[in-house]
Parts: structure tokens; C-alpha cells; sequence
């Protein structure tokens, strides 16, 4: 580990591999807006297709994706699988990632008269 910075002493490089790799999975606009809506309440690939926007088999593909890293964890109700969130770290880097820049946004648009 490295020395300290501000206090704080550089994670370990698996850590920052880790870490990485989740930012790049949040990094498709599709999947931060499932991960996003999932952070509101569990669905299942119909409710989430219908909610984002997307195709049925985009918005699976997605979710593999998702549940792969560790972001997305399911369970099976009857004949569906619902999905859902388990982590309430992710929850809140999605939640204060996205709320900052839809205020930064708001801010702008004001600024600007739109």
C-alpha cells in the first residue's frame, strides 16, 4: 500500500481493479439506469425493460452483466425472477452520483433561461 494522501492510503490494486470494473459496468447508460431504477425497488426484466426503455433481451443481457460483478443479485418468484439490489453502498454512489449531476443540470438550465 502506498503512503498516505490527505489522510487516506491507497487501496490495494486488486481493490482498485474491483473498483474499476464496477465504475465500468455503470459506465453504459442502460445499465446505470437499471441499477438505477433497481435502487428504487426490486423488478423483474419486464417492469425494468418497460421502465428504462429498453428491449426485453437488451435489459437481460444487461442484468447478466450486472449480476456477474456482484451489482445486481435475483431471486425466483414462481415463474419470475426478480432483481434487486443488495448492496447499499451501490445504492448510494448511484443515488448521489446521478442526484448531483440531474442538480448540476437543474442549476444550468436555470442559468441559461431554459
Amino acid at each position: 500500500m502506498a503512503a498516505d494522501a490527505g489522510g487516506f492510503a491507497d487501496p490495494p490494486a486488486e481493490v482498485l481493479t474491483e473498483a474499476a470494473a464496477a465504475f465500468g459496468l455503470l459506465s453504459s447508460p442502460a445499465r446505470l439506469h437499471i441499477v438505477w431504477a433497481l435502487a428504487q425497488g426490486e423488478s423483474d426484466v419486464t417492469g425494468l425493460a418497460e421502465r428504462v426503455g429498453g428491449a426485453l433481451p437488451a435489459v437481460s443481457q444487461h442484468l447478466t452483466k450486472l449480476k456477474l460483478a456482484g451489482l445486481v443479485r435475483s431471486r425466483r418468484e414462481g415463474r419470475r425472477q426478480v432483481y434487486y439490489v443488495d448492496d447499499p453502498d451501490v445504492v448510494t454512489v448511484v443515488r448521489v452520483m446521478v442526484g448531483q449531476l440531474s442538480a448540476r443540470t437543474l442549476v444550468r438550465h436555470r442559468g441559461t433561461g431554459a
